[in-house]
């Protein structure tokens, strides 16, 4: 049997621990209470899926790259979370239907992608979501980036994941991602945590694309036949 790995990230950081402790109670927080009987999906949950493993859904499943099989069996039986062996980042479409989860995550995953590929991921993020679902996702202030760098130099958090960053983002430019995704912007909030050090942001989606595609054709008839010349 293979023994499951415990680290919560790839490398070693004293406070990495703990870090992960507040995002998972971060994000527990965030997810509404009716949505609990039903599907979540982590995204980037990494090798061992610390917060599916402190929450509670009726199914739980998690995506990362490079994941071992041996791993998924044991996590299964133990955990019963699903982890299927995907990489996001490079794939051109997530593995699932539209409309399939009630809440999607992503905590601690947006930095540790390229820019040019964020977009297509939240719009995929908000094709497989229920109407009425929700999106939570974390990522470090934009302006920790010096001091995360230090932290890893003294081994405070981890080197190898800080070394990874490709991007930091202001509150203001994560709201901008999330509706150029897809998300209303009145279906959006966000914050801040930990002492301003990382921000949280949680978007409901409100309806289907083709739903909002068909009331938009639908007012804009109405709107031409106001304007038609009436019959004298």
């Amino acid at each position: 049997m293979t023994k499951l790995r415990r680290n919560v990230t790839r490398g070693q950081g004293r406070l990495e621990g703990f870090l992960a402790r507040k995002r998972v109670a971060r994000a527990n927080a965030l997810v509404p209470a009716e949505l609990r009987m039903g599907r979540v999906l982590d995204i980037g949950c990494g090798f061992f899926p610390y917060f599916l493993t402190k929450t509670d859904f009726s199914e739980k499943y998690g995506l990362d790259k490079g994941i071992e099989r041996d791993l998924r069996v044991e996590l299964r039986k133990i955990h019963d979370v699903a982890l299927i062996d995907v990489d996001v980042e490079c794939s051109a479409r997530m593995p699932f239907a539209a409309d399939f989860f009630d809440v999607v995550t992503m905590l601690a995953v947006l930095e540790h992608i390229e820019p040019a590929r964020v977009l297509r991921i939240v719009q995929e993020v908000e094709r497989i979501l229920k109407p009425g679902g929700v999106f939570i996702m974390t990522t470090p202030a934009k302006w920790t980036k010096g001091l995360l760098n230090y932290l890893a130099r003294i081994n405070m958090v981890s080197q190898v994941e800080i070394s990874e960053h490709k991007a930091a983002y202001s509150r203001k430019q994560v709201r901008a991602v999330l509706e150029q995704g897809g998300f209303s912007r009145s279906a959006i909030r966000s914050g801040y945590f930990e002492c301003f050090m990382n921000i949280w942001a949680r978007a409901r989606k409100e309806h289907n694309r083709f739903e909002l595609e068909d009331l938009e054709s639908s007012e804009t008839s109405k709107q031409k036949n106001l304007f038609k010349k009436r019959p004298q």
